[in-house]
């Protein structure tokens, strides 16, 4: 693998690295005002959620590299306490990214953006009308990382109130992914949209307990047909499928074909994985533990 020392990496090389490894980030659209109540607009992608109670999100303004000069928003964040912070979804993130051209201190970004200031509840920032999500935030802490280029600013958030388009939520008040349309940013010029066939569900409940990988038959962890991520739902699973389950199914005329074949361990991960990716682990299970079987040598089902 190619090593990359931070003290012997340029600063901006080394930006992309990390961009491009730690990625995608979701983009915080922070809108803020100057204390005069000059609007300010600007995506920044070191962003998260790190807290629920109290609600608090982090995002970080560094310092640009090219002068070690920092920006409107954490000016304006220092003279007001107050911020706006916007989702940016795929219908509106080329006009986040032409808020993000360094224009000069005074230009308003909505109008150069195209985008539509609306009135905060709470705070004096503007939240953006096309945007599907606005969080009314008071900063609570603004934390120095650095002195030099690219050094970051922490400004750690508190969540005074969010608005959230009902047209994003499903039919019990959820935000549906594919409705919020977000995208990410990456290295560089990448960016991802997290909607369509980019959304997985995951689902592994912590209790009760899986039996982990090293409690899988040998013969899968060794297999050269099963990933790690076709081990990993085994793995999550509470126990092993009962001998009964794999008795019955042994038996049925789709596994005695199986028997006959040149590599029936082969071809019963085949199946399994088959199994899996219809989400179907019970039966993929149970052709995993009669591969271990075969594989011993042993009558399967004893």
């Amino acid at each position: 693998m190619r090593i990359i020392d931070p003290k012997q990496t340029p600063t901006a090389e080394l930006h992309q690295y990390l961009l491009g490894t730690v990625s995608p980030r979701p983009i915080a659209f922070a809108s803020t005002v100057d204390e005069n109540g000059q609007p300010n607009l600007a995506p920044y992608s070191f962003f998260n959620c790190f807290s629920s109670n109290p609600p608090i999100l982090v995002f970080s303004s560094n310092r640009r590299v090219s002068d070690n000069t920092t920006k409107d928003t954490l000016y304006n964040i220092r003279q007001t306490g107050e911020v706006v912070i916007n989702a940016v979804n795929y219908n509106i993130v080329r006009q986040a990214a032409v808020a993000s051209i360094e224009y000069p201190q005074g230009v308003n970004e909505f109008e150069k953006a195209g985008l539509t200031p609306l009135p905060s509840d709470l705070v004096k920032p503007f939240r953006v009308k096309e945007s599907p999500a606005h969080m009314e935030c008071k900063v609570q802490q603004i934390i120095p990382l650095g002195d030099g280029g690219g050094a970051g600013h922490l400004i750690i958030c508190e969540v005074l109130r969010m608005h959230i388009a009902e047209e994003v939520l499903d039919e019990f008040g959820k935000i549906n992914p594919h409705k919020i349309d977000l995208m990410g940013r990456m290295g560089r010029a990448f960016y991802v949209r997290a909607s369509g066939e980019a959304v997985h569900t995951i689902l592994q409940p912590f209790l009760p307990l899986g039996l982990g990988f090293d409690q899988l038959p040998v013969s899968a962890r060794k297999s050269r047909i099963l990933t790690g991520n076709n081990l990993a739902i085994l793995a999550g699973m509470p126990q092993a499928p009962e001998k009964a389950t794999c008795q019955a199914l042994a038996e049925s005329a789709e596994i005695q074909e199986i028997f006959q074949h040149g590599h029936p361990v082969e071809q019963l991960h085949l199946l399994a994985q088959k199994e899996l990716a219809i989400e179907n682990v019970s039966k993929a299970a149970a052709l995993v533990w009669i591969a271990e079987e075969v594989a011993q040598g042993q009558d399967v089902g004893t």
